[in-house]
């Protein structure tokens, strides 16, 4: 389920670019450094999205460094490195894993499982640093199997398994603003969780797999109730957002909930409406 939290390039400032994208080199650098190429390798935009998020909250003490890497050995480029950044990198390594499994007991893939096991010494470490974190996590993620077994689940219980892992994820601590992080992040792990399902249907049907929208699928409403849904999901974790008192980079933050989560939607629609034609 990563890929959904991205940002909608065309409408962001140059500026604005910039400096998302010293925030990816920076958590790319934290992930070779603390689990070398098999840590990197895990590196993805959602959890670049966490730690903008989260360092806008707390304003933690940033080190910034122009600082070459393998894949642009000609030129500089500019990294943030903060104990956010740690932390949205501990939480890669760990979704990761949990992806890893999932996808292993679901699909039964080879390279999934092989990955899982090399990345399981430091899921291990991260887990005895986030032990309640970490057990409700899995906890939900079994859930969310036990549901697939089982039939008419309805769709708000098995997508809300998926908010509560998000939301544990967005709660760095527990202060102040410990509750509306855990609302944004449950509704916005909710939002993911249908979307993925929304972009896959069609693989599912033919895999025979578990996918909450397969019996609507062909009725005459599916799409302009499918975006319904997704709307109401996106809308609940933007309220929730709009009550964090961040200023620093917000506009790139409201880019990614406003805009750019709705990227692979609109691609997977237009493709759809293609087909049909």
């Amino acid at each position: 389920m990563f890929g959904y939290i991205v940002i909608n390039k065309p409408e962001m400032k140059f500026k604005d670019f910039d400096t998302y994208q010293s925030y990816y080199c920076g958590l790319c650098r934290t992930m070779q450094e603390h689990y070398s190429i098999k840590g990197r390798v895990a590196l993805n935009y959602d959890m670049t999205f966490l730690a903008i998020l989260l360092t806008g909250l707390y304003e933690p003490l940033n080190h910034r460094e122009y600082r070459r890497c393998f894949l642009h050995p000609m030129k500089k480029h500019l990294e943030v490195r903060n104990e956010l950044i740690d932390y949205a990198a501990k939480m890669t390594i760990a979704l990761t894993y949990l992806k890893c499994e999932d996808d292993w007991l679901d699909e039964r893939k080879i390279t999934k499982n092989v990955y899982k096991n090399i990345l399981n010494q430091s899921y291990q470490s991260i887990k005895k640093e986030f032990p309640q974190k970490l057990s409700l996590i899995e906890q939900q993620l079994i859930k969310i199997h036990e549901y697939e077994k089982m039939e008419d689940i309805h769709i708000d219980d098995i997508s809300g398994c998926f908010g509560r892992v998000m939301a544990e994820i967005c709660c760095y601590k527990d202060d102040l603003w410990k509750d509306y992080l855990y609302e944004f992040g449950f509704y916005l792990g909710k939002f993911i969780y249908l979307l993925d399902a929304y972009d896959d249907i069609e693989k599912d049907i033919k895999d025979h797999n578990y996918n909450p929208f397969i019996k609507k699928f062909q009725q005459n409403h599916f799409e302009e109730q499918t975006h319904a849904l997704l709307e109401m999901m996106i809308s609940r974790a933007a309220e929730a957002f709009e009550y964090l008192p961040i200023e620093e980079n917000i506009e790139i933050l409201r880019n990614i909930i406003y805009s750019g989560v709705w990227s692979q939607y609109e691609l997977r629609y237009k493709k759809r409406m293609e087909d049909k034609k």
